[in-house]
C-alpha cells in the first residue's frame, strides 16, 4: 500500500509538481530498502544511510575520518566533562519548523531511551540548553569519544513528533519492528524528503527546496530507490541502463563492471566485521570454552574470503580492523581441523550435536553462501546444522529474539573506535544500559566488561590502545565469537554519476552532495 510519509506542512516549498523539465533524477538499486523511517528504531547501515539522506548530524565524518561541522557549526571543550556546541541558525525541518537547541535536547533524551542507541550515549549524563542555538553535552566522567557520538545525533523535529497519532499512541514512541508514527512519517533537516514508500518495492525522495546547505554541489532533484535483492539482477539493471547507481557490487561481478565502457566502479577496503555468535543460553555445549575454540579452529576464514568473497574481503581473527586502536597484530585466523576435532573430544563431544543457525540472505555480501559454508565446516567436527536464511526485514526480529543457536551479524563501528564493537557485540546483554544489544550469543564475561568500561574514561591514547588490544586478546582466547572477515566495499554507477566524492568507508553515501553530469 502506498503511503505519503514526508512532512509537507502548509508553506513547505516542496511538491512533486515543482519539478522542472531539467530536473535530474537518480535511479538507484540497493540490495534492500530501509525497514523503517524512524532513524532511532534500529542501529543499522540502511537506517544510517537513510539518516544522511533525510536528516543531518551535528557533525559528520570526512573521507579521511576527520570531523566536519554540519548542524553544529562549532564546538569547544568547557571542562573535562563538558563540550559546548553552537547550532547553525536558519535551519528548517521539512515541516517548516525551525531547528533549535530544544530539538537537540529532545532528540538526545529519545536516544537515551532507544534500545539500539542508548549504549552509544550511555557515557553522557545529560544535556544543558543554554539558549536557542547553544547547548552542552555533559559526560559523567572524562570521555574521549564525544565528537564520535555526535556523528550519530541527528536532531529530530520535536514539534512534529510530539503529541498522539490517530490511534492515540505517542508520536515519539519507538517500536521495534512495529508500526509507529515515527516509522511511517518523517520530518528532518536533510537534503531529501520521502514522498512515496512501498516497503520492499520502491522509495522516492525529493530534494528539499529549503535545505540549509547552499554550498552543497549536489544537483540531484529526485531519487528513486528500488531494492533488488539478487546480485545478478542488480548488476544487470546497471549495465542495461535500468538504474544509474548500485550497491553493493558482488565480488563475482567486479571485473564485469570494470570492463563495461559505460560504467564506473569504486572499491574500498572495509571495516565491517562479519561474524557468527554462539548462544550459550540455548546450547549447553557452548558454555565450554573448548567447544567454542573447536568451532573457531573449524572455520576457515581464509577459504571463505578466497572462494566465496573472491578475495574481496580480509580474513579476520578479531573485531578491530587494521587502523583501529584495538587492532592486535598478533591475532591471526587459526584454522586447524585436527586441533578442532581434538578439542571436541577433550570436551566430551567427539560425536558432536545438532544446532540451529540463522543468517540473512540480502544484508551482507554473499551472506547466505557464507552461512552455508560455515555449516559445512562445522559438519566436519560432527556439529550438524539446521540452517535457515531470511530476508533482512524478517531476519532482524528473529535476531532480536535470539531465535537460533548460531546467528550472523555484521558490524561497522558506529564511532570508528574499537570500544563500540565490544559495547554492542560482546558485553553482557543489559536492556537498561543497552550494552550487548546485538550480542545474540549472550556471551558474558564481567571481567572483560569492566576493562571495556575503563577504556571509556582513559584519554591517554597509548594507554587506551594497550587496553583495547588486551581486550581483543582475551576475547580471542575465550573464543567469544566466530570472526569471519572484514567486508570490502564496492559501488558502481553509470558514467556521469560522480559517486566517488560522496562515498566513504562507513558506507553512508552523502547523496545530498552527489553530482550527475549529463
Amino acid at each position: 500500500m502506498k503511503k505519503t510519509l514526508t512532512a509537507l506542512a502548509a508553506g513547505a516549498a516542496l511538491t512533486l509538481g515543482s519539478l522542472t523539465a531539467q530536473a535530474t533524477t537518480l535511479r538507484m538499486a540497493y540490495d534492500s530498502d530501509p525497514v523503517t523511517l524512524d532513524i532511532q528504531e534500529q542501529l543499522s547501515g540502511a537506517t544510517l544511510q537513510l539518516s544522511h539522506m533525510t536528516f543531518d548530524p551535528l557533525v559528520r565524518w570526512t573521507k579521511d575520518l576527520q570531523f566536519e561541522p554540519r548542524l553544529a557549526e562549532s564546538w569547544e571543550r568547557i571542562d573535562e566533562n563538558t563540550m559546548r556546541f553552537k547550532l547553525r541558525q536558519g535551519v528548517h525541518f521539512h515541516s517548516g519548523n525551525t531547528l533549535t537547541a530544544t530539538d537537540v535536547a529532545w532528540t538526545f533524551e529519545r536516544l537515551k531511551n532507544s534500545p539500539d542507541f542508548k549504549a552509544i550515549f550511555a557515557p553522557f549524563s545529560g544535556i544543558k540548553v543554554i539558549d536557542d542555538y547553544t547547548f552542552e553535552l555533559i559526560t559523567a566522567e572524562p570521555y574521549p569519544l564525544v565528537l564520535n557520538a555526535a556523528t550519530y545525533l541527528f536532531p529530530m523535529d520535536h514539534a512534529f513528533y510530539s503529541g498522539k497519532d490517530e490511534s492515540g499512541h505517542p508520536k515519539s514512541e519507538i517500536v521495534k519492528h512495529g508500526n509507529s508514527y515515527a516509522s511511517t512519517h518523517l520530518s528532518g533537516t536533510g537534503p531529501y524528503t520521502v514522498t512515496e514508500r512501498q516497503q520492499g518495492v520502491r522509495v522516492e525522495f525529493q530534494r528539499f527546496d529549503d535545505y540549509w546547505d547552499k554550498s552543497s554541489p549536489g544537483n540531484v532533484d529526485k531519487i528513486i530507490l528500488t531494492p533488488i535483492k539478487e546480485n545478478a539482477t542488480r548488476v544487470s539493471a546497471l549495465l542495461s541502463g535500468g538504474v544509474d547507481y548500485i550497491a553493493p557490487v558482488p565480488p563475482t561481478d567486479l571485473e564485469r563492471i570494470r570492463r563495461d565502457d559505460n560504467s564506473e566502479l569504486v572499491t574500498m577496503s572495509g571495516t565491517r566485521i562479519i561474524m557468527m555468535q554462539m548462544n550459550q543460553q540455548r546450547v549447553e555445549a557452548f558454555k565450554d570454552r573448548r567447544v567454542r575454540q573447536a568451532i573457531a579452529y573449524a572455520v576457515n576464514q581464509e577459504g571463505i574470503a578466497a572462494k566465496i568473497m573472491k578475495g574481496f574481503a580480509t580474513p579476520a581473527a578479531q573485531l578491530s580492523p587494521e587502523g583501529y586502536l584495538g587492532h592486535n597484530p598478533d591475532l591471526k585466523p587459526r584454522y586447524d581441523l585436527e586441533k578442532a576435532k581434538a578439542l571436541m573430544a577433550e570436551a566430551g563431544y567427539a560425536d558432536g550435536f545438532t544446532i540451529t543457525m540463522m543468517a540473512p540472505n540480502n544484508r551482507y555480501v554473499n551472506d547466505a553462501k557464507i552461512a552455508q559454508a560455515v555449516a559445512a565446516m562445522l559438519a566436519r567436527i560432527n556439529i550438524k546444522v539446521d540452517l535457515k536464511t531470511l530476508p533482512k526485514a524478517q531476519y532482524w526480529p528473529e535476531f532480536d529474539n535470539r531465535s537460533a543457536d548460531i546467528m550472523m551479524i555484521g558490524w561497522h563501528s558506529d564511532t570508528e573506535d574499537s570500544t563500540n564493537f565490544y559495547e554492542f557485540l560482546t558485553m553482557c546483554p543489559d536492556t537498561a544500559t543497552g550494552s550487548g544489544q546485538y550480542n545474540s550469543g549472550q556471551y558474558c564475561n564481567p571481567d572483560i566488561d569492566r576493562e571495556v568500561r575503563a577504556t571509556n574514561t582513559e584519554t591517554d591514547v597509548d594507554k587506551r590502545a594497550a587496553m583495547l588490544k588486551d581486550i581483543e586478546q582475551k576475547l580471542y582466547d575465550d573464543a567469544a565469537f566466530i570472526p569471519l572477515h572484514w567486508q570490502d566495499l564496492a559501488w558502481a554507477s553509470r558514467k556521469g554519476v560522480e559517486i566517488e566524492p560522496v562515498i566513504n568507508v562507513m558506507n553512508f553515501p552523502y547523496l545530498g552532495d552527489l553530482v550527475i553530469k549529463e
